[in-house]
């Protein structure tokens, strides 16, 4: 398929023709074996206007295949659709797939010349376009990927020769390159690097702005971190050195020689200078997302959780960090809410990773979801990829943004567990002890503004209650306000009422990390949420949750259950009964207190999700 379809037999090619038998026995190999239906056959003969007799069609081609083929092949009707299996037969895009795999393999293991050999064998399995006789249905549904994989090996296997200093013998063949290819800017960069060892820096400059002219003009874009890297070598003069090795520029932190080797997404947020405590859950998710040979074969999905404000995405982040050099073919990271605290739609997060997968060219804004899904699937499968999925909010946003493969590991983050990523790799995050609370405090602030004041740090720390986010406002406000004296501080936190009024700087504000949550409550639970606060801070069963409310006890669990799995509420212990007990954090229970009676102000009521009447207050 890597060319026109077509069959041989003994070296000897099979006759038949016509694009729409072609396109049939394609559509078949390149499902592997998998159904593909009759409606999804009929899209590809006909596009959108297919015939009357699509049925009977169908039929005559796939018998005249079944007789072409011979019984070595098998094409089985199976409803909705067909599926074929071609037995000990060869494809060559299993072939070209597999030598490809086997010589990024070895380009990871700096066998250069082996990962040379390899690559150049798989792209000798291309013989022009692919799908050249089907009809245009098929090969605009099917060529692109195809052609985007050829173009990655190729760039492999000039990585390869690059770092094996072939750079004079292929030259010429990366000017041709970037004439075909002018917005891949990693074949620019190859072609500068190139360029500059073969003493040409001049022409290297030249090239490199004229790419940047082309991206401005063609995608309103200044060129990537790539291309940027590799100029600044050039200009710094380090370009034209030996490259370094690849295993090392995969690993993260190739700023200046880039330009000669595969280099691959890198777009995890910076990671926390200050960062404090979290050792056993660092180990943890280490262990988790490091390659196991074990478990080659299962994906690695971890999943962190906890209330808003326990640094969920710091500790994700730190943790990404420390991991690179376990996932050479690159970190991604993508927010799942938006600024306003809603859920992205997984269509946008999905073009926002397929855009650092890849070019950008290549996905079409306006395709549906499952087109988006199985591009990026295309583009993470077998790839030792890291991916950060920030902030999730279900199960329904989270299942189409999860690759199909084990190599790519996942880590997640949420307030909740998720069925996708639920089970032996959950960390669920607690607030930090006093040790490493004072510890936070004193980063943020700096230890010479707490070192005379040791009583007012203890007391900001109790009144933080260990949440990570308050530790963190409080040490900003006073590292960057010097009237702001721990002292001063302490005793403006110590009045409840007016406490979360404290807990805000710039754009870091405890109330609002905390309104998401408490949007996503039914309105019933955020109606009994400030009642419930009402019973004070110890923790309580459902039993008094029922009296409170007025409510049987098996409701006002059910209630409780929905305040804890929105991590508003937490599981502590056990009463007499044996029955579980709910403890609210001290901060949830101000930020609870301070909705008021309605619990829920007009301005922050989601549209189409009507108030209840009856109001819930507490009993004196």
């Amino acid at each position: 398929m890597l060319g026109p379809v077509e069959v041989r037999r003994d070296g000897h090619r099979a006759a038949f023709s016509g694009a729409k038998l072609h396109t049939v026995l394609a559509a078949l190999l390149v499902a592997r074996e998998e159904v593909v239906s009759d409606e999804r056959l009929c899209r590809l003969l006909w596009g959108w206007a297919p015939p009357a007799t699509v049925s009977a069609q169908l039929y005559t081609y796939v018998s005249r295949l079944r007789k072409i083929l011979g019984g070595d092949v098998l094409i089985d009707r199976r409803p909705p659709g067909y599926a074929m299996c071609i037995g000990n037969s060869t494809l060559d895009l299993s072939e070209f797939e597999g030598l490809a795999r086997n010589g990024r393999e070895a380009l990871h293991r700096q066998d250069f010349e082996n990962a040379g050999n390899l690559l150049r064998d798989a792209l000798a399995r291309w013989n022009g376009l692919p799908f050249a006789n089907a009809t245009e249905y098929l090969s605009d549904a099917e060529a692109p990927r195809l052609m985007e994989a050829r173009a990655v090996t190729l760039e492999h296997r000039i990585a390869a020769d690059l770092a094996l200093g072939r750079h004079e013998q292929i030259t010429g063949e990366l000017t041709g390159l970037v004439a075909e290819f002018p917005l891949r800017e990693r074949i620019r960069s190859q072609l500068m690097t190139a360029l500059c060892r073969s003493g040409r820096q001049a022409d290297a400059i030249h090239l490199y702005h004229h790419g940047r002219t082309v991206l401005a003009e063609e995608l309103g874009v200044n060129p990537g971190e790539e291309l940027q890297a590799t100029y600044r070598a050039l200009l710094e003069g380090t370009l034209d050195r030996q490259p370094r090795p690849v295993a090392a520029v995969r690993a993260g932190a190739p700023a200046k020689g880039s330009g000669q080797g595969a280099v691959f997404p890198a777009t995890l947020p910076p990671d926390t200078v200050d960062f404090v405590g979290r050792e056993r859950e660092l180990d943890l998710l280490r262990r988790a997302l490091a390659p196991d040979g074990r478990s080659a074969d299962r994906p690695r999905r971890v999943l962190v959780t906890g209330m808003a404000g326990l640094g969920k995405t710091a500790l994700a982040v730190h943790a990404a960090h420390r991991c690179q050099r376990d996932f050479p073919d690159g970190q991604l990271y993508a927010d799942l809410r938006s600024p306003d605290g809603t859920p992205r739609h997984p269509e946008r997060v999905l073009l926002h990773l397929l855009r650092a997968l890849g070019p950008a060219r290549d996905v079409p804004l306006t395709a549906d979801r499952d087109h988006l899904v199985r591009l990026y699937r295309e583009r993470t499968a077998g790839r030792h990829l890291l991916i950060v999925l920030d902030n999730a909010s279900g199960a329904a946003q989270l299942e189409p943004l999860l690759p199909n493969t084990p190599e790519p590991a996942v880590l997640v983050t949420g307030r909740t567990a998720l069925p996708t990523v639920a089970g032996a790799h959950t960390v669920a995050l607690a607030p930090l002890g006093p040790r490493d609370s004072l510890e936070l405090l004193a980063a943020a602030a700096g230890p010479d503004r707490l070192a005379g004041a040791p009583g007012a740090a203890a007391g900001i720390v109790e009144h933080c209650g260990g949440l990570p986010l308050a530790l963190r406002i409080t040490g900003t406000r006073i590292a960057a306000r010097p009237h702001c004296t721990p002292d001063r501080l302490a005793r403006r936190l110590a009045d409840p009422a007016t406490r979360l009024r404290e807990l805000h700087f710039g754009d870091l504000d405890v109330h609002t990390s905390l309104l998401p949550s408490w949007r996503t409550l039914d309105p019933q639970v955020r109606e009994v949420f400030p009642v419930l606060a009402a019973l004070g801070p110890p923790p309580f069963p459902a039993a008094a949750a029922a009296t409170r409310l007025d409510l049987s006890e098996a409701e006002a669990e059910r209630l409780l259950e929905a305040l804890a799995d929105a991590a508003l509420l937490e599981v502590s212990g056990a009463d007499e009964r044996g029955q579980p007990c709910y403890l609210f954090h001290p901060l949830v229970r101000l930020f609870a207190l301070s909705l008021g009676e309605s619990a829920a102000p007009a301005a922050e009521q989601p549209a189409g999700r009507p108030e209840r009447n009856r109001r819930l207050t507490p009993r004196p």
